[in-house]
């Protein structure tokens, strides 16, 4: 843990880049992420779910998101499998499914700081499934530079479903990315699941118990993304047919009833 005195960041006056992420970790079951990770990757040493709540620029405009993590190894490789990635922007949606099996399916997210109150809400199909209301209560000391591990599944079945076959079978996909820390701040504050059909992180990623809730402004440092190895094509099939685009489990043409 850094010993230096963190500065708060200054920018100017309406500037969108820059803005901390929203970051709170709950306690599930650990049953819960284990019927949700596909054979070759395995859940972590505690059942634990991160909520990353943004607003990045990409593409030259505001892009806000939010990404759905569970701790999750991959060949014994301590690291965070992606459930979901959802934004606010159309144009990269298929492009990153296609190169990289990227979760990406569309919600709205608001998401704003006034004065120490912070607010988030992400809707999808009409329905409020993530809500966080906090108040900052103190500013944290800058953490040491981390490295993250994430993994994502790219594949693509053959044209008939019926059939398990692949035109691409399933390989995990390798995100490292190495972060520093600009400023980190603690919230004190509520986070509510409500249950959807089409985001079912109520029912199946159920919360025990709210662990943290941080704004944390990062330092972007290295980042690279590579094919890590494939996954057993049968053990895979069931996997295969998620909802919008995430990896919550579906029915060809919906959600999962």
């Amino acid at each position: 843990m850094s010993t230096t005195s963190p500065t708060a960041p200054q920018t100017n006056p309406g500037e969108v880049a820059g803005w901390p992420m929203l970051k709170i970790r709950y306690r599930t079951d650990a049953a819960a992420i284990a019927a949700l990770l596909p054979p070759g990757i395995a859940p972590g040493r505690e059942p634990m779910v991160t909520l990353t709540i943004y607003n990045v620029p990409i593409g030259g405009e505001p892009e806000y998101g939010v990404v759905i993590n569970v701790d999750a190894d991959y060949n014994g490789t301590v690291g965070e499998y992606t459930l979901a990635l959802g934004i606010d922007q159309e144009a990269p949606l298929f492009i990153c499914q296609e190169l990289w099996g990227q979760p990406k399916y569309p919600v709205a997210v608001q998401y704003f700081r006034l004065g120490n109150h912070v607010e988030a809400k992400v809707v999808h199909q009409g329905c409020t499934f993530i809500e966080f209301h906090g108040e900052v209560s103190g500013t944290l000391p800058n953490p040491a530079d981390h490295e993250q591990n994430e993994w994502w599944v790219k594949s693509v079945r053959g044209v008939d479903p019926a059939k398990c076959q692949y035109d691409f079978p399933p390989h995990v996909v390798h995100v490292w990315s190495k972060y520093g820390t600009a400023y980190l701040q603690e919230l004190k504050g509520t986070l509510t699941l409500r249950e959807s059909a089409w985001d079912p992180i109520a029912t199946l990623l159920p919360m025990r118990e709210q662990v943290s809730a941080r704004l944390w402004t990062p330092v972007f440092k290295d980042r690279s993304i590579k094919l890590a190895g494939p996954l057993d094509p049968q053990g895979y099939w069931p996997f295969a047919d998620t909802i919008s685009g995430t990896r919550w489990p579906g029915t060809s043409g919906g959600p999962k009833k």
